[in-house]
């Protein structure tokens, strides 16, 4: 066992604190990680302080792991000792249903095992995450990174950035499309740059016009504010495709009366009810209302090959780990651009 220091929530009321923990030794396929960087994503808040109602405590958060590869089991084929390496929000699953065979263990028809939060398969050992210093995983769920790109800003790709990277590329966002990016946060901000990188003639949407200025720096041809019932109605009927990531219930209507006929818009952030969809919105125009979560390995790997290809990162704020929970109140009021990163090398300083 290698016994590692980390930061856990106890419980739902208690705020994250230093805490140890054993992983395993690496197995014939796994891949054993020093953690540089880790990215706070909200759902560790949601998750630390069970707003979702499935917390396991103790909990060690973190699901945008980027590291170095310490050891490696005597079957691993694709990294090496020194290598840059990433884990995102999994960590196993069925590997024999159909979606795992396609490369699609996001949906796992068994459930995909979550870095943090979950049971290792056939076990009863809680899953711990990045808000550690090293981690142990298989390496079918580990990615390689490219030298050439900033670590710390690669951390918040292993979740905002496949989760919308993956929407984008399955609805095959391309030149002569008008896209719409609805919300500008941790993910709103990723979208901006795949779909301009995808050549996308690429539209914030937000109700925010202080906002819609940060999205013109971020790559953003235009910006609809949604509260401009004027703007919104000369608008309708024009976009070929949406990226929702508004995080929370919210009503989806006038959004839908965006999309030309056989458009799409896809929910990314809300996992949450919705409210009630008009039938029309639909109907008229054969317009779609999807979803879609993370990507599959393959297409994690993907987007990091594509990130650094186009030297596209996320926009962080670097904390320390003892940091935490003063970042954590700050997610609250949505006060971040656009991620925070913990630099896990405080973690050393920690009691």
């Amino acid at each position: 066992m290698i016994h590692v220091k980390a930061y856990a929530a106890q419980s739902a009321a208690s705020p994250i604190a230093p805490f140890g923990l054993d992983r395993r030794d690496p197995g014939p396929h796994d891949v054993q990680i020093e953690i540089l960087y880790c990215g706070v994503c909200h759902s560790d808040l949601h998750q630390a302080r069970n707003d979702w109602g499935r917390s396991i405590y103790p909990m060690v958060p973190g699901h945008e792991i980027v590291g170095r590869v310490k050891a490696t089991g005597a079957q691993v084929k694709n990294l090496k000792v020194g290598d840059l390496a990433g884990v995102g929000c999994m960590v196993d699953s069925c590997r024999h249903c159909a979606p795992c065979l396609a490369g699609l263990e996001q949906y796992c028809l068994e459930g995909p095992t979550w870095t943090y939060n979950a049971h290792e398969r056939g076990s009863e050992q809680i899953t711990f995450g990045g808000y550690s210093e090293a981690i142990v995983a298989d390496e079918r769920f580990v990615v390689k990174i490219p030298a050439t790109l900033d670590l710390k800003a690669v951390a918040p790709l292993l979740c905002a950035g496949i989760t919308t990277y993956s929407p984008l590329r399955h609805w095959k966002v391309g030149p002569g499309q008008k896209v719409g990016v609805i919300g500008l946060g941790g993910l709103g901000h990723m979208g901006v740059k795949f779909a301009k990188a995808f050549g996308a003639h690429v539209v914030m949407i937000t109700t925010s016009p202080e906002k819609g200025k940060d999205a013109i720096r971020l790559g953003a041809d235009e910006v609809l504010v949604s509260k401009d019932l004027d703007a919104m109605a000369k608008a309708a009927g024009s976009f070929d495709f949406l990226l929702n990531t508004i995080p929370v219930g919210h009503d989806v209507n006038p959004y839908l009366q965006l999309l030309k006929l056989d458009g799409a818009m896809v929910l990314v952030g809300a996992l949450t009810p919705v409210d009630p969809v008009v039938g029309g919105n639909l109907i008229h125009g054969r317009r779609s209302l999807a979803g879609s979560g993370i990507g599959g390995m393959p297409e994690t790997q993907e987007m990091i090959d594509f990130c650094a290809e186009h030297g596209i990162v996320s926009d962080v704020e670097m904390i320390r780990i003892q940091d935490i929970n003063k970042a954590y109140e700050r997610l609250l009021k949505n006060d971040v651009r656009y991620r925070f990163v913990i630099d896990m090398a405080s973690l050393k300083d920690a009691g």
